[in-house]
């Protein structure tokens, strides 16, 4: 999968990527300091775990989605399960978006939306009321599911791919993605995320 640099990470000892932009380049929208958490120790502690988890295993000659794929859904290896997906998901997380990003999309992409949902706004509705609606911790993504676009939303380390769609785009409502600035108003978060950062040319490339 060439949608994001960690995504067909060779083998391990796995690393934490690099941002795609500078800490500070998302406010107001997302703190400096919300990424220097998020991104340095949260992220960082998924990447160090699952090294750990997987040395000296058959799994650390595998790539990042191989893991996941291999160990989805089996409770005796939850522990690699989770670490490795939250790895690659927190990645394609960091990819989702970009300074000065959000609005609308143009052409093929608004009109594959326009098609699929009806609407923008109706698209729009349907990514927002599954990220606010996520109980506990989760995801909500927009999905390529065989031909059809779709919303769906994973809790905790789930991962669309291991259901056979392809993710295109997702945004963290773990409350660690947004409660240094947000406290508990999750839905505050999750609008001024679509408005201002939703990197669409990230959907696009991803779509093709």
């Amino acid at each position: 999968m060439a949608v994001c640099s960690v995504a067909d990470q060779a083998k391990a000892p796995f690393s934490l990527p690099a941002l795609p932009y500078s800490r500070e380049s998302l406010e107001p929208i997302i703190s400096a300091n919300t990424v220097d958490f998020h991104h340095g120790k949260h992220h960082n502690t998924y990447v160090t775990n699952l090294n750990k988890l997987i040395e000296n295993t058959p799994y650390a000659a595998q790539s990042l989605e191989e893991i996941i794929r291999n160990t989805a859904g089996k409770s005796d290896l939850a522990s690699i399960f989770n670490n490795a997906a939250q790895v690659w998901n927190h990645t394609f997380y960091w990819y989702s978006m970009k300074p000065g990003g959000g609005g609308k999309p143009t052409g093929e992409l608004l009109s594959r939306l326009e098609a699929d949902f009806g609407s923008f706004e109706k698209f729009k509705e349907a990514f927002v009321n599954a990220a606010t609606t996520q109980f506990g911790s989760g995801w909500a993504w927009l999905v390529l599911d065989g031909s059809s676009l779709k919303v769906v939303k994973t809790p905790n380390a789930e991962v669309p791919f291991t259901s056979g769609q392809k993710p295109l785009l997702t945004i963290d409502v773990w409350e660690h993605a947004y409660y240094l600035d947000y406290q508990n108003r999750r839905a505050d978060y999750v609008n001024a995320w679509f408005e201002k950062l939703v990197n669409w040319d990230f959907v696009r490339d991803n779509l093709k």
